[in-house]
């Protein structure tokens, strides 16, 4: 049995692990603690967070958060290239750090063995604005592998092909 005291204080959360603002919620630091080491090929798998695996504490913190009112969140790609880098929202469907699938609402955590500043890039619209890069580089700004990266375009080309009627603009070579 665990030793530790429940508060009936919703806004204590010192029972839960999590001392400060900077410190990482609880069910992340569970992960970053089973982050063993790099696989054979270097990478750190990503992992999903499942709301079910979610404690009581870390569900109530969750209602209870609110967005500062202080804070200017850009509402346009214009007003988002003018902020500083790394990109702290997040919440941003843009943003690499992690993705929340709306269907069961799992999170996955791109890179848990990194916090969001130690990340070398952290908006899909700047790699975009770059222009075209390789599939090592794609895999290694997701956290994929060159092959997954290679399959995921091989779709996404097929859908565009049937969505316009086979008019892709590109050599039918390519895919």
């Amino acid at each position: 049995m665990d030793d530790r005291e429940e508060s009936d204080d919703p806004t204590d959360f010192s029972s839960g692990g999590v001392e400060d603002e900077d410190a990482p919620q609880p069910e992340v630091a569970r992960i970053r603690r089973k982050v063993h080491s790099a696989g054979r090929d270097g990478r750190v798998r990503s992992k999903t967070i499942a709301p079910k695996r979610l404690t009581r504490d870390e569900r109530r913190l969750s209602e209870l958060l609110v967005y500062p009112p202080d804070v200017d969140r850009p509402g346009t790609r214009d007003a988002c290239t003018g902020m500083p880098r790394p990109c702290p929202f997040v919440s941003c469907s843009h943003h690499l750090y992690l993705d929340v699938n709306p269907e069961t609402g799992a999170i996955k955590l791109n890179f848990p063995h990194l916090e969001v500043w130690e990340m070398a890039e952290t908006c899909s619209l700047d790699v975009a604005d770059r222009g075209g890069i390789t599939l090592e580089e794609v895999g290694a700004i997701l956290n994929l592998t060159r092959e997954r990266i290679r399959q995921v375009e091989v779709r996404g080309l097929s859908k565009i092909k049937d969505d316009t009627g086979g008019e892709l603009g590109i050599p039918p070579e390519r895919y």
